[in-house]
């Protein structure tokens, strides 16, 4: 890695983790390119506010040519693949969708990189859901893989490829297996925001209940800014390795619905419903990652707590309800 700033690529730049990547990025002097679906006229998302700091080009993950032709001419010095479908239960529907924009995209990363720009340092988002009905938890980077959905199959051949395109090739690649991650910047599908989105409506009488599924369900939650933290600090090590980016602590939807609720002094007891209808097959296993070897090789982990975290999304849900400063 060259001593100084250099020229980042970024697919997926106008979601949650590409925005705080690119934030990072441009806070240490880099060029930054990010690749959007609508082109530099286009929205931008959650990056929407980095509009003029970075240079946007169009690309679709379900468009091999623009991936590999974004490649071949930018020649970046990193390369942060992020882009991917990111609803668990949406891959059901779409299956060979969902390969096509993990698994597909992925391997004409690896593929342009080889070709057109064997220096270019290349990270792929995987995801601790290929550890599925895993046989133990916390997981690790060598636990035994068996996914539960087409999403978690599509990130297990993802981050095979990575692995064995690494080996074989040469290039510098490298899997970050990154578990939940949230921030305000979440779309308000994702359980987290629900719930802290819900919190906040509570709390200025704009709700008068909240309905959820299965709250004993168990996940590993942490701040997106700090993931994607951890995912520069795998670029920057002298051989390329895949690390595990998470807490280490598992907690339940029960606990995120009473670290919310107590944030705005409200016993959630009084507005929290469950719907039996929106119950999940339950986990054997609980999804939670050890984060040891980045802990003890990168130097990583997370700065801001589970109920940090969650008092971070509320107050801006509060913010953003009653007319305050926008989500940036």
């Amino acid at each position: 890695m060259s001593g100084g700033p250099g020229r980042a690529l970024i697919t997926g730049l106008t979601g949650q983790d590409g925005s705080f990547l690119a934030e990072l990025l441009l806070a240490d002097g880099y060029e930054v390119t990010g690749i959007a679906r609508g082109g530099p006229s286009g929205p931008l998302g959650c990056a929407e506010h980095l509009r003029g700091q970075v240079r946007v080009i169009s690309g679709d993950l379900e468009t091999p040519d623009s991936l590999t032709a974004a490649v071949a001419s930018l020649r970046p010095d990193e390369l942060y693949h992020l882009a991917a479908p990111t609803f668990v239960p949406d891959s059901w529907r779409r299956p060979a969708a969902t390969m096509a924009a993990i698994a597909v995209a992925t391997a004409t990363l690896l593929e342009a990189v080889c070709q057109h720009s064997p220096e270019t340092r290349l990270l792929v988002a995987g995801s601790g859901e290929m550890f599925g009905d895993a046989p133990e938890s916390p997981q690790h980077e060598d636990t035994p893989c068996r996914p539960r959905s087409p999403y978690a199959v599509a990130k297990l051949a993802a981050h095979r490829l990575v692995g064995q395109i690494r080996e074989r090739d040469g290039i510098f690649a490298c899997s970050a297996i990154l578990y939940n991650h949230e921030s305000e910047r979440r779309p308000e599908r994702f359980v987290t925001r629900k719930v802290t989105r819900g919190a906040a409506k509570v709390k200025l009488g704009l709700a008068d209940e909240l309905t959820l599924g299965d709250t004993s369900a168990t996940r590993d939650w942490s701040f997106a800014a700090d993931i994607m933290r951890g995912c520069r600090l795998m670029l920057g090590q002298s051989q390329p390795r895949d690390y595990i980016l998470a807490s280490g602590r598992g907690h339940t939807v029960d606990d995120l619905v009473h670290a919310a609720f107590a944030h705005v002094g409200l016993d959630p007891s009084a507005y929290v419903r469950v719907d039996p209808e929106l119950r999940r097959s339950p986990e054997p296993v609980a999804p939670v990652g050890d984060p040891g070897r980045a802990r003890a090789e990168l130097g990583w982990s997370a700065t801001l707590t589970f109920r940090g975290l969650i008092e971070r999304m509320v107050d801006a849900d509060l913010a953003d309800i009653a007319g305050g400063a926008p989500q940036a």
